[in-house]
């Protein structure tokens, strides 16, 4: 007689931090995009995707507020969901001020998001290893963090560029309007480090 197993279940804070990293990886690509082009639609999708990653996780929190005992460490699971959803919350934020501010795109701006972009896709991949595959979790993780490193690099080009040869007045103006984006940016890097962080402590206290 053919015997069939059942397929395992996937534990539902894996399922609800998959989905929140998608949210973020897609929102970073859509903020690629809108550097390299600025347009409302593009605008529209990032703020959605925001939208759609905050509901995600007020889910999240609601389920480990009404669970006892849970998979992973509740503590590891809202660090994870919180710098997630950061990530996502800064790449908003930019779009936001480089509006409101009158902001066009840099190379430096587009290398910077661009590299974030690489880094949520890494985390994205890091949370879907993490059931089955925990160590390819923590290679995903770890390339992270080297983009991560890769991101402040550029920033620090990008501050010196800024403050090289202010001219002006509008020239200073601008130069601190840039500034704040890149710091936007910048903070973003060091939240999707610390989701790295997070996978990596998920993974250690699991072996």
């Amino acid at each position: 007689m053919r015997l069939f197993s059942r397929k395992k279940r996937q534990n539902r804070f894996i399922e609800l931090l998959i989905k929140q990293a998608e949210h973020t990886s897609k929102g970073l690509q859509s903020l690629l995009s809108y550097v390299k082009d600025p347009d409302d639609t593009l605008a529209h999708e990032v703020s959605q995707r925001e939208k759609e990653a905050d509901e995600v996780r007020r889910i999240l929190i609601d389920e480990l507020n009404r669970t006892f005992v849970t998979p992973i460490d509740r503590e590891d699971i809202f660090a994870l969901s919180r710098a997630i959803d950061d990530v996502l919350d800064y790449a908003n934020t930019t779009i936001e001020e480089m509006a409101l501010l009158d902001i066009k795109p840099t190379p430096f701006l587009e290398r910077m998001v661009s590299l974030l972009a690489d880094a949520a896709r890494e985390i994205h991949m890091g949370v879907l290893r993490l059931e089955d595959h925990p160590n390819v979790a923590v290679d995903h993780a770890v390339r992270a963090k080297a983009l991560e490193n890769r991101v402040e690099k550029v920033y620090r080009e990008a501050i010196a560029d800024l403050f090289s040869l202010p001219q002006d007045v509008e020239h200073v103006v601008e130069m601190l309007k840039l500034r704040e984006v890149y710091r936007h940016l910048s903070n973003a890097a060091d939240r999707g480090d610390e989701a790295a962080n997070v996978i990596g402590d998920i993974v250690v206290k699991r072996l």
